[in-house]
């Protein structure tokens, strides 16, 4: 934030252009972390922590070229900076077993899940997860529930830690979902609720799977790019707005759901998005009309080159043996 764009705005939900970069990217105020939207009373300056960079021998990033091409070359020649790109790591799970044995024990049994996507057509489902952090306000959830039904769309749902009155993670259930929500979805196969850990790769990678609703999560961004399927964009925090940016204006493979507060951990969080907004983000992903099959032929050409990249030549192979080398010859040079 050199140029402070940031403060010449006049409100928190005003969009400023972020200047210097390849593409057009605007954010507002909202979307920053709090300790950016803030400036030091005497100096003007952003308060933060220290840049570290400096110091550093040079970066080794879970991306890869294909994937963000004009924002590599603005880091490595425009601002002189040293990154080997070798992701994305997510694809050296390559068995059923090591896709679903990836991370925590899954609390529902794998061959259930498959059964579920086995009996849908594929890109019906829609796959919705908040990674493993974020916590969701129980009316949040209520809007999310409301919209799913509403669409209609075949979904499998990972429900993580929920916000309830005093900050912790449990409560009532049954102020989660609408009255009978649960045994209607079952009875009609329309979803699946899982709770707590899922083999997501796993999900991901099955043909019914045709959408991803994601808070945007680096891991979370690289594998709905790896499975190739479009994304409803949800940020909550940390870096996950920016990452919005790449998915839905940069790269075109997603549709924003209409999240604009940076909300850190601390935060209690509310239903910050309605549930017409979010049906219509789901409908406008899962549907049938030229917008979604346009998403749907850019994300399966991203995956595409996701697997390429790892390949032996191709860009993610090269820059991990070209890293591999720098360092020996580092380590030669040195004895």
């Amino acid at each position: 934030m050199a140029y402070k764009p940031n403060e010449k705005v006049t409100s928190d939900y005003e969009p400023f252009v972020v200047p210097g970069l390849p593409d057009l990217i605007e954010l507002t105020r909202s979307q920053l972390p709090k300790f950016a939207r803030q400036s030091h009373p005497q100096h003007g300056k952003m308060i933060g922590k220290p840049d570290q960079d400096n110091n550093s021998f040079g970066v080794v990033v879970n991306s890869f070229y294909e994937l963000e091409p004009a924002y590599v070359d603005y880091f490595r020649k425009d601002l002189g900076n040293k990154a080997w790109l070798v992701g994305p790591v997510s694809l050296c799970n390559r068995n059923v077993e090591d896709k679903a044995e990836r991370g925590q024990k899954t609390t529902i049994d794998e061959q259930r899940i498959l059964s579920f996507l086995d009996s849908k057509e594929p890109n019906s489902v829609l796959y919705i997860s908040f990674g493993s952090l974020a916590r969701l306000a129980p009316a949040q959830l209520l809007e999310i529930a409301h919209a799913l039904e509403a669409s209609n769309k075949p979904f499998i749902w990972v429900v993580g830690k929920i916000f309830q009155d005093g900050g912790n993670e449990n409560g009532n259930e049954e102020n989660w979902f609408p009255s009978g929500f649960q045994d209607r979805i079952g009875e009609s196969k329309q979803g699946l609720i899982i709770r707590g850990w899922a083999p997501q790769l796993l999900i991901l990678e099955h043909a019914a799977v045709g959408g991803f609703m994601t808070h945007c999560g680096w891991n979370s961004t690289l594998e709905g790019v790896c499975a190739g399927v479009p994304m409803i964009t949800w940020p909550i925090t940390a870096e996950q707005f920016s990452n919005e940016k790449l998915i839905a204006d940069v790269l075109r493979v997603g549709v924003k759901v209409g999240s604009v507060d940076w909300m850190s951990w601390s935060d209690e969080p509310r239903a910050a998005v309605g549930r017409d907004k979010v049906e219509g983000a789901v409908n406008r992903v899962m549907g049938d009309g030229e917008e979604a099959a346009e998403m749907r032929r850019r994300a399966g050409e991203m995956g595409e080159k996701a697997k390429r990249a790892v390949e032996e030549g191709g860009s993610s192979y090269m820059d991990a043996h070209a890293l591999i080398q720098e360092l020996k010859s580092r380590r030669k040079n040195c004895v």
